[in-house]
């Protein structure tokens, strides 16, 4: 975007801007008496509106033997229902201008979202009303067969058969007991989905797909009490319901181990480290966000530096902090040059990951973290449904969708010590999983067993 565009983009959001300079989203929430939250931004700047819901159900909701459902929901979705007929979700919305028509799925919740010209808001909404109410009217053996096997060849598609994955659901198994619901990824197991019924799909939509489980967010050029009006029409006539109880899963403790993969699809090898670590914007979260960008960043990163640059042993660096509603995952992964020993990788990994827990950082990598950091936010404030999705997440982690500057403050206020301690706290080498692949010239089988990862997508309708 050039910059006089991000300049009015960033004033039209301003309603008025916080005293030290960061964005507010106007924004109104409100509560019909079925249950079902909603968040109104609106912003004239241009005639599109973002229609965007969250249900507040993932991979992590799941039980034993029902993996997968939550995802399998998002794809079912898109089917067609009850008054708009069979695949006619996708058709509807580009008559009517539509764009970035999609739903994802990860652990905690799973988004439908749509942008469409400020005219057609109406058909969006109604769209959306009649997945929430009438999508079972139209469900069948035949249609639920259908996405059963699209889901599974998608599994087979981005998972079974891609580099490392065999790394990823070696991690989670590690990590999680049989039980818990992380274990299992978004994607499902293969023989969860294979024996899926319709009353399963039933009960799972009436426990978590109903009003009180949901928020509804509208962000673009409208005018709220029309927008109000339209909700009130083609939402509030749902009958009143709950939101499903919760109950928190705590991270099971873990012994340092060591597992090693072979991997047909690998051309290099590669080791992950893998820690429990804090949830989703909880004490210790952000502090091992910032560690994560002080380890792998490209070019300023210290292991990046050490083992891409001076030593190189290695191809690539990456750390993540990945907060969940129960409990995160902090990781490192390096991918190895071909004649790097494993062993001074290794070395080198838990001696810098040691040092952080002695040693703070200095200000000035905290300081580039931090701006980084605002620079990401400011930048995903200009797409609509970015905004929408800014809201929806602040909204379901914390109740409310006002925390653009509690939550940059906890990167601009988190001291050298803070840092220091959470890390001491979760990163010890005695707790550490350290998963090892290594490229095999076996011949591929496709496995149908075991735990993908599956990253937001670009979903259901397929």
């Amino acid at each position: 975007m050039h910059r006089f565009l991000l300049v009015a983009t960033l004033a039209a959001l301003a309603s008025p801007a916080f005293a030290d300079g960061d964005p507010k989203i106007a924004f109104e929430k409100y509560k019909l008496p079925n249950g079902l939250e909603v968040i109104l931004a609106p912003d004239p700047a241009m005639p599109l509106v973002a229609v965007n819901i969250w249900y507040h159900v993932g991979s992590g909701d799941e039980v034993p033997g029902k993996s997968g459902f939550a995802h399998l929901f998002e794809h079912m979705m898109f089917q067609g229902t009850k008054h708009t007929g069979a695949d006619k979700h996708f058709e509807i919305l580009r008559a009517a201008g539509a764009d970035s028509i999609n739903g994802t799925t990860d652990q905690d919740r799973t988004s439908y979202f749509e942008v469409v010209p400020s005219n057609q808001l109406e058909t969006a909404l109604w769209l959306e009303s009649e997945r929430m109410g009438h999508l079972l009217d139209a469900l069948d053996d035949k249609q639920l067969k259908n996405q059963i096997d699209v889901v599974r060849n998608e599994r087979r598609q981005r998972e079974d058969n891609r580099p490392y994955a065999a790394a990823d659901f070696a991690m989670y198994e590690a990590l999680y007991a049989e039980g818990h619901p992380y274990r299992h990824e978004v994607i499902g197991l293969h023989e969860d989905l294979e024996r899926a019924s319709v009353d399963d799909v039933k009960r799972f939509f009436k426990t978590w797909y109903v009003p009180a489980n949901a928020t509804l967010t509208l962000a673009g050029d409208f005018d709220p009490a029309e927008a109000k009006q339209l909700v009130a029409k083609w939402f509030g006539t749902f009958p009143a319901s709950h939101k499903p109880e919760v109950v928190t899963i705590a991270a099971p403790a873990v012994a340092a181990k060591t597992i090693e993969v072979e991997d047909p699809f690998a051309k290099l090898r590669e080791v992950t480290f893998a820690w429990h670590s804090p949830a989703a914007f909880r004490d210790g979260d952000a502090e091992l966000e910032i560690a994560a960008r002080a380890l792998a960043e490209d070019g300023t990163g210290r292991l990046y530096k050490t083992l891409v640059y001076d030593r190189q042993l290695a191809q690539n660096v990456r750390s993540n902090q990945d907060g969940m509603t129960f409990s995160g995952i902090f990781t490192i992964t390096v991918t190895l040059r071909d004649k790097a020993e494993l062993a001074d990788v290794e070395k080198a990994v838990l001696a810098e990951v040691a040092r952080l827990a002695h040693e703070p950082l200095t200000d000035r990598e905290i300081a580039r973290v931090a701006a980084q950091r605002e620079a990401r936010a400011i930048r995903s404030l200009e797409s609509l449904n970015a905004r929408a999705n800014l809201l929806q997440k602040y909204n379901q982690f914390l109740g409310d969708p006002d925390r653009i500057t509690w939550d940059l403050d906890r990167f601009r206020k988190a001291s050298a010590e803070q840092i220091r301690a959470t890390v001491a706290k979760y990163l010890a080498a005695d707790h550490a999983i350290t998963i090892v692949t290594k490229p095999s010239d076996a011949p591929h089988r496709p496995r149908e067993r075991g735990h993908g990862r599956v990253e937001p997508h670009d979903g259901g309708g397929r």
